[in-house]
């Protein structure tokens, strides 16, 4: 299978970096960072969920009819959307798009976050759950016959979808997490597992959990779930100008952050001054990483993580244009083939990935790349250096 680029999807020209209060769905914006994306050969974007935000799926149907081959990620919290809609939704979609339709599910990792939707599980219960509307999906886009469904999450009589995928019975379903229950239903039930940018060490420990757990399941070595790791790129012709600018950003994502402490306070904070401790195990675990040193392996910058509290996926990967494509190339050899990659100055960051690092990953996968299941990449013409361990 060949390694594909994931992007993530923005509406307005509002960043991180300049943040831009209140702003809405800019049509304009989003057709040309769309575009951007389909004409640079990114293969995904990811429309992403927050309860707050647009809705994902009119944001995926209109990037659908501006592009022609990037596939569109829609992001699904099982609370938000009864299963036997879902999977009428993500067909219509797949059907209007060609067969571009992808789903990747949040379990939920922010009890405050899943409250303000009604939805008071405990996490373990969340994951019974995802698992539940899974199999639901599944068993719908699989066959048009009418099934019924009684479990402890959901119930239902002769549901019968005949609204069906490109295929006829699938659409890739994606699970994401750093927690034994994300890799017991992502190992037994994902196409796709994502994860978040750590070490090479921890990323291999996590993907052998992932595996371990679609054997357990029964699934063959050919059916286990496609790995796919994010970064923040911070790039630049040399190592010198890359690291300036990853220090700017530093200071404008650090700016940022004191003024939201300053405008809203540390409500739930454990002491003054402190950002209350993240619920999820994949923020858990950048923070901790974060602990041993500024720089993980070839390239991988962790003050970002600090500066953000680990807020979704904050590793950043920074050096030159070679640097970062060699750093890529580490995770491709353990068997990463989705790669997730967006910067700080969304459309612009967009354009250079697009310019000096797709072309130059694909053009190396060939000769360079060897993958293996059960050791640690080899990397070919450089070491590995951890620093601050």
């Amino acid at each position: 299978m060949p390694v594909e680029f994931i992007s993530a999807t923005f509406l307005n020209a509002s960043t991180e970096l300049k943040p831009i209060a209140g702003a809405g769905a800019d049509r304009d914006y989003l057709e040309r960072y769309a575009r951007a994306l389909d004409d640079y050969d990114f293969n995904y974007t990811l429309v992403p969920y927050d309860s707050s935000y647009f809705d994902p799926w009119t944001v995926g149907a209109t990037i659908a009819s501006v592009t022609k081959n990037l596939k569109i990620i829609i992001a699904l919290r099982p609370n938000t959307l009864y299963p036997t809609v879902a999977a009428k939704a993500l067909a219509t979609l797949d059907q209007l798009s060609r067969g571009r339709a992808v789903v990747h599910f949040i379990a939920g990792g922010n009890d405050v976050e899943q409250a303000r939707e009604g939805d008071f599980l405990t996490k373990e219960q969340r994951y019974g759950r995802l698992e539940d509307y899974i199999r639901i999906l599944k068993r719908a886009w699989a066959s048009p016959e009418p099934f019924d469904w009684d479990s402890e999450y959901y119930q239902f009589k002769q549901f019968r979808n005949l609204v069906r995928p490109v295929n006829g019975t699938s659409i890739p379903v994606s699970v994401g997490g750093s927690s034994e229950d994300a890799y017991r239903v992502g190992g037994a039930l994902g196409d796709i597992f994502g994860l978040w940018g750590e070490p090479l060490k921890e990323t291999k420990e996590q993907i052998d959990k992932i595996y371990a757990a679609a054997e357990k399941a029964g699934r063959a070595p050919g059916d286990r779930p496609r790995i796919w790791v994010t970064f923040r790129p911070i790039v630049a012709e040399t190592e010198e100008l890359a690291w300036a600018k990853a220090h700017r950003t530093l200071d404008a994502l650090e700016s940022n952050s004191a003024q939201k402490k300053r405008f809203f306070g540390n409500v739930a904070a454990g002491k003054a001054g402190e950002a209350p401790a993240p619920q999820n195990v994949g923020s858990q675990r950048l923070l901790e990483i974060a602990k041993r040193g500024e720089v993980q392996d070839r390239a991988l910058w962790y003050p970002t993580v600090t500066a953000t509290n680990a807020r979704g996926a904050s590793t950043a990967l920074v050096g030159s244009y070679q640097t970062v494509v060699d750093s890529i190339l580490d995770y491709v050899k353990l068997g990463c083939e989705l790669i997730s990659i967006r910067g700080y100055d969304n459309l612009n960051d967009v354009i250079d990935y697009g310019r000096y690092i797709l072309p130059e990953v694909r053009a190396k996968l060939p000769k360079d790349v060897e993958t293996t299941e059960t050791s640690a990449p080899r990397i070919n013409g450089s070491s590995t250096v951890v620093v601050g361990q």
